[in-house]
């Protein structure tokens, strides 16, 4: 931990215009400097950076795509002076001091946020939050601490160990302190969205873990929860930023469709994909993307995104069918990996109308190659269009089996009827299919499955 007084080592910023400024000073610098023989070393080291940047911005146009929604409302628990987000701050400042972001044997993700701000958002009252924590708190875990401390010099040497949650945590609340002035907002615009590699391209690792954390941060204004999803962003970081991050992988593919169902159900008659796994879980997803990358990417480059906010409807709508219409009556049979495929949804939702524009579709295409890949881990079940669901109830009733029903602290349950009330909310609901089908989900519901052969839940 930085203590006030120590040196500190001021962390390389880049303006929201990087790119284009290194790409100025190579044009300046070759007015006087003709042969890379006469260049100095710094500017030979500078050319491959600048020829990876001149690459990325002439052959994708989604740079310049933005996708306007009007903001969720934000709820700024820090100062609010009633006593329910009163009592939604303290409990988030009590996950945040007593319990690790990651537990079981570093598998397992802490939810408490996600179900403390789901139910709350849904209207839970303060009982009802500290019944939420007190059964939470059960199987959360210390925090531990890390081998080594962090600093902004080493920070990124560190990226995808978990055994360093601890110190990414420090190191992220002492820049907030002492450079940031509180301001956790300021923190996140300098990790997250800037620099090369930046970790907004990355935040699908973890089975898209970060992504859900950080939407909860800007929604309810938590600076605890914000400095999580910060750590959380950096221990969870894969392999799965390069296709972001390098624009070698966004190619021509083999069909185009702006329709992501269409390519959903492209994918669930490829018979490529047919035994490849033995069974579900989300372990199959790295065996997917080292020994079938070719097929994932065939599939996840054939959305074009010409409308961006008309497809990324779409692709809401496709979330809420890949969770309730991947179930066969009577069976009860809810995916607990397809969940996450809603749920992340719903935080790039969150998230779009506050992060800078020019994320905005890669934010959206990561979404896309989780679910693509989720998907296929989950062994591809049929969407069946001609379940039919009708209300019959309405979201008061989904508020209330959120809030106070039999399956009120299962984080992912609260989290999903959330995701489906606040997509009606978005798109409008004429024809009340949201509703439909957050009344069948809160219904049917007896329990999550697709855990694999062991049925438990892994490196969630």
């Amino acid at each position: 931990m930085i203590l006030a007084g120590e040196l500190m080592v001021q962390p390389r910023r880049f303006p929201t215009s990087w790119e284009s400024q290194q790409l100025q000073k190579v044009r300046r610098s070759s007015r006087t400097i003709f042969k890379v023989a006469n260049m100095s070393a710094p500017m030979i080291s500078w050319a491959p950076i600048v020829n990876r940047i001149h690459r990325y911005l002439t052959t994708s146009d989604y740079t310049s795509q933005s996708i306007n929604l009007e903001s969720v409302e934000i709820h700024d628990v820090e100062t609010a002076p009633e006593k329910r987000p009163r009592t939604l701050k303290h409990l988030l400042r009590a996950n945040h001091v007593n319990h690790a972001i990651i537990y079981h044997h570093l598998q397992y993700h802490n939810h408490m946020p996600h179900l403390l701000g789901s139910a709350y958002l849904l209207g839970a009252d303060v009982a009802q939050l500290q019944k939420i924590y007190d059964t939470e708190s059960k199987e959360l875990e210390e925090w531990q601490d890390s081998p080594a401390e962090i600093c902004d010099a080493d920070w990124r040497d560190f990226l995808g160990d978990k055994k360093y949650q601890r110190a990414y945590v420090d190191f992220f609340e002492d820049e907030l302190a002492l450079k940031f002035n509180y301001d956790w907002s300021k923190v996140a615009e300098e990790y997250l969205f800037s620099g090369k590699n930046p970790l907004i391209n990355g935040v699908i690792a973890g089975l898209g873990h970060p992504l859900i954390h950080l939407g909860y941060a800007y929604e309810l204004s938590s600076k605890e929860v914000g400095m999580e999803a910060l750590a959380m962003s950096c221990t969870a970081y894969n392999f799965l930023h390069k296709y972001i991050d390098e624009p070698t992988y966004t190619r021509e593919s083999t069909y185009t469709t702006t329709s992501p169902l269409e390519i959903i159900h492209k994918i669930h008659n490829d018979k490529r994909f047919d035994g490849l796994f033995q069974g579900h879980g989300d372990k199959n997803i790295q065996d997917l993307f080292f020994n079938h990358e070719s097929l994932v990417l065939e599939h996840w480059n054939a959305w074009k995104i010409s409308d961006p906010k008309k497809q990324f409807e779409e692709s809401q709508e496709a979330a809420v069918a890949l969770v309730v219409r991947t179930v066969k009556p009577g069976t009860h049979a809810y995916d607990f990996f397809m969940v996450h495929i809603l749920t992340t949804s719903h935080a790039v939702r969150i998230l779009l109308p506050i992060i800078p524009k020019r994320f905005h579709i890669s934010l959206v295409r990561q979404w896309w190659l989780l679910t693509i890949a989720v998907y296929i881990a989950q062994l591809r079940p049929k969407i069946d269009d001609d379940i039919e669901v009708k209300p019959g109830k309405q979201w008061n009733y989904v508020d209330l089996m959120a809030v106070n029903g039999p399956w009120s602290t299962d984080a992912h349950y609260v989290k999903a009827l959330r995701a489906m009330k606040q997509a009606a909310f978005t798109w409008g609901d004429v024809h009340e299919r949201y509703l439909a089908a957050a009344v069948h989900f809160a219904d049917d519901f007896k329990g999550w499955t697709g855990f694999g052969f062991a049925e438990e839940e892994e490196d969630v």
